[in-house]
């Protein structure tokens, strides 16, 4: 290709690019609000009339355990299907021999102690929900490479269409196997038939991509490349879900299902949003990764983008937690309300984490990433276990934000920084939302005091709160937008 023609088709690159990010992410966003509304409803039958907290705890665990081996599972290299340049068909099957080799692997060992981590976890009585909910690690490591190339593709679309079926099937299974009485059983049996679903959907989505194959030097740079993210998303989930472990081992089954609850509750949010955002951010990121300039810039407009959409639900649920937990879940599972305040703390922080996180991955600092998801988990475990002792699962939730305000946020913006963002990017685009938050949570405090916590005040409250949030974010649109400050602009013009 000469130079001329690169630079007559470089101008729609562009446009195409960023035609392509924005529909992703509104298709992105709109799957994972009705996923993620769905999944909210199916909870509340489920707490409200079958299942109580020690089940709810017993899920937990088996949860956990599954999050952390599917963080590592296909060993980080299904990422080389986004991040690489060239054809990906070209090296796609040595990644799915990878991937469905590791997943197989760490699967037989799971099996085989599987009674044993349940019993140091504190619920010897997981271990077969164990065995069967793990078998989610083989059915997404064998869907890794095809919903790799829908990623690449931005075809979140034809993604939504695909967790919309695992959806309606996880679910069906679930709520059938709870009224028949299977207890956190049903939650696995579930998992498996959705997963078992979205596997089929991404094959027929992406037709030609679950080939076996191998090539040696293929599966040596895969390697050099996923082994250290598969170890920085280890450590991550890690990070997230060693609170469950602490409260397993620490506590009792009654306070790990109120600690659970607590946990999913604050995960609303950070699921919404920032899952939605995640799934178009590493695949923009690494299209900017060559452009410092355009880098900071697209960084900083996401993380405002998700910051003001996600600060207005934390200082709901973090205000309202009693009245909410009550109205939602009942009674009986009021205790849980008195760890959400801190848990919504520690989701926003960790939605920033987490997209700090995905641009770290995509400029290739991925000893950076080891190094500040390790030193998270090893300053917080002793932290969760001295929390647990002194406050229960509050101060869990206590030592959880404590560790991420104090140490972790820091380490992220220093990280950030030596990879090109500056903390002032960072600082404008969280302070508009910081700001109209803590003006959201006096105006929702205030309301509460003075109409109560029935149904129809808890509503007239949360309206008042989210007029008084609009109102204070409104000078950040034009930044959310991309549009240039008007002195740049007016400069430009001079």
């Amino acid at each position: 290709m000469t130079g001329t023609d690169t630079g007559t088709q470089a101008p729609p690159e562009a446009p195409s690019l960023g035609r392509k990010v924005g529909s992703a992410a509104r298709w992105s966003l709109v799957n994972t609000v009705v996923m993620r509304l769905g999944n909210f409803v199916t909870g509340i039958i489920l707490a409200r009339f079958f299942l109580g907290p020690e089940a709810w705890g017993v899920y937990g665990i088996a949860q956990t355990v599954l999050l952390v081996l599917l963080s590592a599972n296909e060993l980080g290299v299904s990422l080389a299907i986004v991040r690489w340049e060239g054809d990906p068909r070209r090296f796609a099957p040595t990644v799915l021999t990878l991937s469905a080799s590791s997943s197989c692997l760490l699967y037989a060992v799971l099996f085989t102690a599987a009674p044993a981590v349940a019993r140091v976890l504190g619920s010897p009585e997981a271990s077969g929900i164990l065995r069967v909910m793990c078998v989610c690690v083989v059915l997404d490591g064998l869907s890794q490479v095809p919903a790799g190339f829908l990623t690449r593709e931005f075809a979140q679309g034809r993604r939504m269409a695909i967790d919309a079926v695992n959806f309606v099937l996880s679910t069906g299974v679930t709520l059938l196997l709870a009224v028949e009485g299977w207890g956190a059983m049903s939650f696995a049996w579930g998992s498996v038939a959705g997963n078992a679903a979205a596997l089929v959907g991404c094959c027929l989505a992406a037709p030609g991509t679950l080939r076996f194959g191998w090539d040696r030097e293929q599966a040596r740079s895969l390697l050099r490349f996923g082994l250290p993210l598969a170890g920085a998303s280890m450590l991550a989930l890690g990070v997230v879900n060693v609170d469950t472990m602490v409260v397993g081992s620490a506590l009792d089954q009654l306070a790990l299902g109120f600690y659970v609850l607590a946990f999913n509750i604050s995960g609303w949010p950070v699921r919404i949003i920032s899952e939605a955002a995640r799934r178009v951010s590493f695949a923009g990121f690494s299209r900017l990764a060559d452009s410092p300039g355009a880098l900071a810039g697209g960084f900083g407009r996401a993380l405002g983008v998700v910051m003001t959409g996600t600060v207005p639900l934390c200082v709901l649920l973090a205000a309202l937690a009693a009245p909410i937990v009550g109205l939602v879940y009942g009674d009986r599972w009021l205790p849980a309300a008195a760890a959400l305040p801190w848990l919504m703390a520690l989701g926003l922080v960790r939605i920033g984490c987490e997209l700090a996180y995905d641009c770290l991955v995509a400029i290739g600092r991925r000893r950076s990433l080891i190094g500040v998801q390790g030193l998270w988990l090893v300053i917080l475990i002793p932290v969760l276990v001295v929390g647990a002792g002194a406050g229960g699962i509050v101060g869990v939730a206590q030592g959880h934000v404590l560790v991420a305000g104090a140490v972790v946020v820091p380490v992220f913006l220093y990280a950030l920084h030596r990879g090109g963002v500056a903390l002032r990017t960072v600082a404008r685009a969280c302070a508009w939302p910081f700001l109209g938050g803590a003006a959201m949570a006096a105006v929702v405090l205030g309301m509460e005091r003075l109409l109560g916590d029935g149904v129809l005040a808890l509503l007239a409250t949360a309206a008042a709160g989210s007029v008084c949030y609009a109102l204070c974010i409104l000078p950040s649109l034009g930044f959310l937008r991309g549009s240039p400050p008007a002195g740049a602009t007016a400069a430009a013009g001079g």
